[in-house]
């Protein structure tokens, strides 16, 4: 553990249901109002779930017209994000391209939506009318290219498509390369713009949404005993990762550090977790021990929390697998209720939450947590949040096909 280097986590770069930027998306979580409405973006009525967690997104804020127009929503997303997060980190495009800086980011669908509006064009009017962009816009490394080729970053470049871990993942192997030594900086984080009418029907194919169309704000009920299925929402958000000592050097501000990552498969089913959860737990103690800690240093665990039937219990299972007495003293939330569930790219919207709640010493509560499943049977954070400091915590996020990553986070000032 000596001889690794520090990460140091020192932008954030949101695009959010709830808020973007820091200051929007921190706002959202203390305001604790679901972002959750019914979908505007199309006609949502032959679909059994109707309701959305909606990105106010204006891609002009961040780039010129002839820009916006070259790139679709997917990529016009993770570029704004990566300008945010270099921008409040204190960095020029510059200075970061001249350190070798590159870019690690996950998506579950990449440009999937602009495929599927493209595809229309393509059955109404002909290949002709189809956008000359739609073949360099479908695949997830898109993003990362775009955001590589503006910014002129020509450090590591890598995009997965790990469904629903693919943001944390990012986010953990980036971390990788700083504390081995090989980069002193990378932007790292996931986009999702999955929001098109096929797509989203896909999801309500398969039964994982939610039915509670005629309340929406309260549609995204992670841990709650009446939970039906999750919210789809979309957004992104891009994380500055710099070795410790350059960040200190440089005199940035650091949000928190990033201590530990893991991932594990549960080798079970594509769209139900394993009962017993045996591998997220192991990707939780398996991240605990890359941070050189030991469960019982663990205060908090913002949990993937997806407000399915299934999902969230065996998310109580595997804390419990992964910290064993100790899970009793820790606190849980999940904050997916607020601004539903961005696919690839909410594992690293939480990571940008966790890190805000370690620097602001506030723990963000569960919405529309009314009555806990008592299958969910641990402290539960309820609405409203909680004031305390904490020193570490664990960020989950699990995706179909059975795909599990953890990160461990502390407090800028625990060690």
């Amino acid at each position: 553990m000596s001889e690794r280097r520090r990460v140091a986590i020192t932008g954030l770069g949101p695009i959010t249901p709830i808020g973007n930027g820091v200051d929007g998306l921190w706002d959202g979580v203390r305001a604790g109002v679901s972002a959750v409405t019914t979908i505007r973006r199309f006609d949502p009525a032959p679909f059994s779930s109707r309701v959305a967690a909606e990105a106010t997104f204006e891609p002009l804020d961040f780039m010129p017209p002839k820009k916006a127009r070259r790139l679709d929503r997917f990529s016009q997303m993770a570029l704004a994000c990566a300008q945010m997060a270099l921008l409040d980190a204190g960095l020029s495009s510059a200075d970061a391209a001249a350190r070798g800086m590159g870019i690690y980011s996950g998506s579950a669908l990449g440009g999937i939506a602009f495929a599927e509006e493209q595809h229309g064009v393509f059955v109404d009017r002909g290949l002709r009318a189809v956008s000359s962009t739609l073949a360099l816009s479908v695949f997830g490394g898109a993003s990362t290219c775009n955001i590589a080729i503006e910014l002129g970053f020509t450090g590591p470049s890598v995009a997965n498509a790990n469904s629903c871990a693919s943001g944390a993942i990012a986010i953990g192997e980036a971390a990788r390369l700083i504390r081995d030594g090989r980069v002193e900086a990378m932007l790292a984080g996931g986009v999702e713009a999955p929001l098109a009418p096929l797509t989203f029907g896909a999801f309500d194919l398969i039964k994982v949404l939610t039915g509670r169309n005629d309340h929406p704000a309260t549609a995204s009920r992670p841990f709650d005993r009446d939970r039906d299925g999750f919210v789809m929402g979309e957004g992104g958000t891009m994380l500055v990762l710099e070795a410790w000592e350059h960040a200190e050097r440089r005199g940035a501000r650091i949000y928190a550090e990033l201590l530990g990552y893991a991932t594990t498969n549960d080798a079970h089913h594509m769209t139900a977790p394993r009962p017993d959860g045996a591998q997220s737990g192991r990707a939780m103690l398996e991240a605990i021990a890359d941070a050189g800690l030991e469960p019982e240093a663990i205060d908090y665990v913002n949990a993937h929390a997806s407000s399915t039937v299934l999902n969230d219990p065996v998310e109580c299972v595997a804390i419990r697998n992964a910290l064993g007495p100790h899970a009793e003293r820790v606190a849980v939330s999940g904050t997916k209720g607020l601004h539903g569930h961005a696919l690839g790219a909410t594992g690293a919207m939480e990571t940008a939450i966790c890190a805000l709640a370690l620097e602001r010493g506030h723990l963000p509560g569960t919405a529309n947590l009314a009555q806990r499943d008592p299958a969910c049977d641990l402290d539960i954070i309820p609405p409203g949040g909680r004031d305390r400091q904490a020193r570490y915590l664990v960020k989950n996020a699990f995706g179909f096909g059975g795909i599990n990553a953890s990160l461990v986070l502390g407090s800028a000032i625990s060690r």
